[in-house]
């Protein structure tokens, strides 16, 4: 599924997991408001709070009520580990199929990076 055919919330978390990953968002660091958020991205608040109540049903941020919401200590490592999971079973045997058909190694792909 292309990122233009992924629903908008999905998209979204995908940003925030990304800034996770990447230390945009470091461990105990306040994410930005669903506002705030909603405005950069140009999505609508609601969409936002959705992506944003599925980091919180899994653990990856807390709300402390009244001043924001915080990634949560253990996240780098929880999300990584899960995206690492949905990496290998969901995207890597198509991306390794079509190396078998091009004729591509590893090693390949290593000395152009």
């Amino acid at each position: 599924m292309t990122s233009q055919t992924r629903p908008v919330y999905l998209r979204l978390r995908d940003e925030i997991c990304t800034g996770i990953l990447d230390g945009r968002y470091a461990e105990g660091a306040m994410l930005p408001s669903v506002r705030a958020f909603a405005a950069e991205q140009g999505a609508n608040p609601l969409t936002v709070a959705k992506a944003y109540q599925q980091f919180q049903d899994e653990g990856l941020v807390t709300v402390q009520r009244g001043i924001g919401m915080f990634v949560s200590p253990g996240a780098v490592g929880n999300l990584r580990r899960r995206e690492r999971e949905s990496f290998l079973r969901d995207e890597w045997p198509a991306l390794a199929a079509r190396m078998r058909l091009l004729g591509l190694t590893i090693a390949d792909l290593t000395e152009k990076a």
